[in-house]
């Protein structure tokens, strides 16, 4: 089962020849934990285990199909969007899926924080069997905010009177019979699903941080789908022969936050200067073991979003010196620049939940002072990047960022860069920016505007893009049917089968 973890080296290849075996139950393992049974804070992992779903699915090029709504339209003025709902569905305590149920659902999602929550929505109601949304301005990607975790669609029973979720009572394919927070739920197949049923009847997820003991998991046979392989792990893994490994390149990129009201990084010239200071193909290749530097902020798998008319960002370590001392900036005695007797000095502000983020933060440390600007790490918890954003203490921040937690960026960039947010721009404001976004989530605007929004970003470098990620999973060859999907909703949980 997924707790044993093995003694040592040789009792992992004295069994890995059963790693084909199964005792009934596929065994998944991420490094998400189950902080509770709300959406809000946990639905990545019910809409990957396939135990609650939404209106809308994501395919993987990111083009929206039918989920629990067959049909959606908006009407000419652009307020008013209808969802059509799928007949015959049941929620796991037996009740009718309505379009009363979805509207409740939708509505206490969008009291909490979220991407619904910053939607122009000024009402969600039911009709028939439709659930429609009107809006106080035109929004385009309103279909794609249904497709998000946080719009998963819970019974009216899953929630107490103040909007609480007390319990996972959703559509899926599997429902959920026993939830131990922060780190395993376990679900069987649905009987009554209104989809295929699933091959396989019984599943389990364990929430396991460490790469490295998800990776000893995947080895020995005690996990079926292992997700979120580290480089070393997938290197390790891709040898040993009861496993497959999955990849596929995901619109998720590493980037340096910037506070751009700090003193030393106001003027745009201090963060090209910095941007210029970074070996992004050497960072990328040492540290991700995926040589896909981040030469613009948004990856190609965004497809319209990714702008090749835009110069990339290049490695230039002389040019960055001579732009600092445009600026004022003079070497000190021990090379760190000094101005108006202030050193050039800040703190990079970082978390260990990704293993690849403190290692990347040393390698810019370097970098760095090869241009004399003097920099301190600080690897604290993540919540900490958007406290010190709200007051004011940030200097720099690493972080990735998915552009895919809706299938159209407007959303993360609406909250992101028009004009700030958490994860995003600090003390950044360009109107130009902020009006051509806004146009394009009303639906006005095309591939012209996009570039442009992307021009600017690539100027100004309100964050500082660093490299472009893939996603990898190790699979069990006891089974077939896993996918890896770029958008990260889906496992394949339900079309997975044991292996002949």
């Amino acid at each position: 089962m997924i707790f044993r973890l093995l003694a040592s080296a040789a009792m992992i290849s004295a069994l890995s020849s059963a790693a084909l075996a199964n005792d009934g139950v596929i065994d998944v393992v991420a490094p998400f934990e189950i902080k509770s049974p709300d959406p809000t804070t946990s639905g990545n992992v019910f809409i990957k285990m396939d135990v609650a779903e939404t209106l809308l699915n994501a395919d993987a090029e990111g083009h929206l199909t039918p989920g629990l709504a067959t049909e959606w339209q908006v009407s000419g003025d652009g307020l008013e969007w209808r969802f059509h709902l799928r007949d015959g569905v049941l929620f796991h305590d037996g009740s009718p899926f309505t379009a009363e149920a979805a509207a409740n659902a939708l509505n206490i999602a969008r009291a909490k924080p979220g991407l619904l929550e910053t939607a122009p929505i000024a009402g969600i109601s039911a009709e028939g069997g439709e659930v429609v949304v009107r809006l106080t301005e035109p929004f385009a990607p309103l279909p794609a905010f249904f497709s998000e975790y946080r719009s998963l669609i819970y019974a009216p029973s899953a929630y107490a009177a103040d909007g609480s979720v007390t319990q996972v009572i959703g559509t899926g394919a599997y429902r959920v019979t026993k939830l131990e927070a922060p780190l395993r739920l376990e679900a069987e197949a649905f009987a009554d699903y209104w989809g295929a049923a699933p091959a396989i009847g019984r599943a389990s997820y364990q929430a396991v941080g460490r790469a490295e003991t998800r990776a000893l998991l995947a080895e020995s046979g005690d996990a079926d789908y292992v997700f979120n392989l580290d480089p070393a792990s997938t290197t390790r893994l891709s040898s040993v022969d009861s496993v497959d490994i999955l990849t596929v390149s995901v619109p998720r990129t590493l980037l340096l936050k910037v506070n751009a009201g700090h003193p030393a990084l106001s003027d745009p010239r201090a963060r090209q200067a910095l941007s210029m200071a970074i070996d992004r193909e050497g960072l990328a290749e040492a540290i991700l073991r995926f040589p896909a530097g981040g030469t613009q902020l948004f990856p190609p798998s965004l497809g319209e979003w990714h702008a090749e008319g835009v110069a990339p960002l290049a490695y230039d370590p002389e040019k960055a010196r001579a732009l600092l001392a445009e600026l004022g900036w003079q070497p000190g005695p021990d090379g760190i620049l000094v101005r108006n007797g202030e050193r050039f000095s800040l703190t990079l502000t970082t978390f260990p939940d990704r293993p690849e983020l403190p290692l990347s933060a040393a390698v810019l440390q370097q970098m760095f002072a090869d241009i004399g600007v003097e920099m301190t790490i600080d690897s604290t918890n993540s919540s900490e990047i958007p406290v010190r954003h709200a007051d004011g203490t940030l200097d720099l921040a690493l972080l990735n960022r998915n552009f895919a937690l809706v299938p159209d960026p407007v959303g993360t960039l609406l909250t992101d860069y028009a004009p700030g947010g958490d994860w995003g721009a600090m003390n950044w404001d360009n109107p130009a920016f902020t009006a051509l976004i806004r146009a394009l989530a009303r639906g006005e605007g095309g591939q012209a505007e996009r570039d442009r929004a992307v021009a600017i970003l690539q100027d100004d470098l309100p964050v500082i893009p660093i490299a472009w990620y893939q996603q990898s999973a190790a699979v069990s060859k006891g089974i077939t049917g896993a996918v890896i999907d770029p958008y990260e909703r889906t496992i394949g949980l339900k079309d997975i089968r044991w292996a002949e």
